[in-house]
């Protein structure tokens, strides 16, 4: 199965919102990326297919075994560059709206070098 940046983006919000939240509903979903319910609804089943989500008896949205490995893959991206980002000095905000670009393009090469090298910085 080929993960596209919309999924990464899907399978990361929900993450997110069960972090931060415990459960998490498609309306919860539609409001932290900001599309519409229908949209969630469309999407949530598509995933349900592709076997990265569940929806429980409630209606919460639950990740998979595989959602969750995609989720939590691109929340350490994320996390790791805006964190980098920030150390050279990128304020905040533009940081995190930066690494949300970068986090589904950077190659996982390039990527791990980048972990090593500011893990190495911060123990200096």
């Amino acid at each position: 199965m080929r993960i596209t940046e919309a999924t990464e983006n899907y399978m990361e919000a929900i993450l997110v919102l069960e972090r931060r939240n415990g459960a998490v509903r498609p309306v919860d979903v539609a409001n932290y990326l900001g599309f519409s319910k229908p949209t969630i609804s469309q999407y949530m089943k598509h995933y349900v297919s592709q076997g990265l989500v569940e929806i429980g008896g409630d209606g919460h949205i639950l990740l998979t075994e595989s959602g969750r490995e995609i989720a939590e893959h691109i929340y350490e991206r994320h996390q790791m560059i805006a964190s980098i980002f920030m150390a050279l000095g990128v304020p905040e905000q533009t940081a995190v709206q930066d690494a949300c670009k970068v986090e589904h393009d950077l190659s996982e090469e390039t990527f791990r070098c980048m972990k090593a090298h500011y893990m190495n910085y911060l123990q200096k």
